[in-house]
């Protein structure tokens, strides 16, 4: 196969929306139950939390035959965490209130709040990133100038917010990390939030003056606890929300395997096979369960980094590791892990890495006195750290 052959071979895009990704299991799932469900839902909310946290491993069964559906599916779990969790925020927006998912970064936030905005709506897209820069208009509305100087103030000129656009369909907008956002900025959602109606006073006297949310509109919003370059929110949006915190994976076997599956995606995504051993994986996700919470598994003290060591930043380290791998062979895998551990303690806090140099010298040198080969060649990888 040529060059030209293979970039004309290659995906479009690195990566689909929840709503593509995942599109046979919502087709399956909104034929599969056919209960009732709230105003505009494009699944019932036992399906959204079917998908959301698979079957179980047991295969559903369609209650009638189907033109282009399979008569029976499996629905992988797409979320590690609790199902208690995810039914709560189901019912959340079942009531149309606005649901704040809330956490220590790379806890998977984004991915739910993405999950549960396709399963009920049909589509995640309907998205404000906060920044610092965002603005009101990101919540509220812009206007086209081209037209606003040509025609003035009309509906025309007017361009919807990803939040107003919910609010006309019965839909679910999305805000990731609200707390980004300026106090004043954030509180253009308290009135969104409890009038359910949003005022366009350019449009004054006109029939498009006020936009009222449709039935089914709600907004899903994350933010972080532990993190730089956050706004604290008022009391009063606050109030306009129910917090759902997601934690960190409980399970190590659990978070291993996550680990292990979306590496091993990230690198075929590159074009390579996923080749990391499984020992070396684990040591890895053992380190950064560790750092995290502050103790090891076997109850020794650790000094927690400043850094938050989450999920997500073990899994871009196993991702490495997989790419060094497959396109830059050469020698054990297992002496890049500390040069990439140093690349995650050290984006804050310097101390951090006398931190990652007091775990070498704690559990990771008492394993090596254990006995765990594994455990020894990393302590004689410390000087590594330097």
């Amino acid at each position: 196969m040529t060059l030209m052959e293979q970039a004309t071979a290659l995906p479009a895009r690195q990566t689909l929306p929840a709503e593509e990704r995942h599109a046979a299991e919502l087709a399956f799932l909104a034929a599969h139950d056919d209960g009732p469900r709230p105003p505009r839902w494009a699944l019932t909310p036992r399906a959204v939390v079917t998908f959301v946290c698979g079957s179980g491993g047991e295969s559903l069964q369609l209650p009638k035959p189907h033109e282009t559906l399979p008569a029976r599916l499996v629905i992988a779990p797409k979320f590690v965490g609790e199902r208690a969790l995810v039914e709560r925020c189901v019912v959340t927006l079942a009531g149309e209130r606005g649901l704040l998912l809330v956490g220590e970064p790379g806890t998977a936030k984004s991915m739910l709040s993405e999950l549960l905005a396709a399963a009920v709506s049909g589509t995640s897209a309907l998205t404000v990133q906060g920044t610092a820069g965002t603005t009101e208009d990101a919540f509220r509305y812009g206007w086209n100038y081209a037209l606003l100087l040509a025609q003035g103030p009309t509906p025309q000129a007017l361009v919807a917010s990803p939040v107003l656009t919910a609010m006309r369909g019965g839909q679910v907008a999305r805000i990731e990390e609200i707390t980004r956002c300026l106090p004043e900025v954030q509180d253009a959602l308290v009135s969104i939030l409890s009038d359910r109606r949003l005022s366009v006073p350019e449009l004054a006297g006109t029939a498009d003056a006020l936009v009222p949310a449709a039935p089914g509109f709600s907004v899903i919003a994350t933010a972080n606890l532990r993190d730089r370059g956050v706004s604290e929110m008022s009391a009063a949006l606050k109030r306009r929300f129910n917090f759902e915190t997601v934690h960190p994976i409980a399970d190590a076997d659990a978070e291993t395997a996550l680990v292990h599956g979306q590496a091993t995606a990230a690198v075929q995504r590159a074009g390579a096979a996923f080749a990391v051993d499984d020992a070396v994986l684990d040591a890895l996700v053992t380190v950064f369960r560790d750092l995290r919470s502050g103790r090891s598994a076997e109850g020794w003290d650790v000094e927690r980094p400043g850094t938050v060591m989450s999920t997500a930043e073990a899994v871009q380290v196993a991702a490495s590791l997989g790419l060094a791998a497959a396109y830059l062979p050469a020698g054990d895998l297992l002496d890049l892990v500390p040069g990439h551990l140093l690349g995650v303690v050290r984006k804050d806090d310097p101390a951090d890495h006398g931190r990652l140099l007091g775990y070498w010298d704690g559990p990771v040198r008492r394993r090596a006195e254990d006995g765990s080969a594994m455990w020894r060649r990393l302590w004689d990888l410390r000087e590594n750290l330097r």
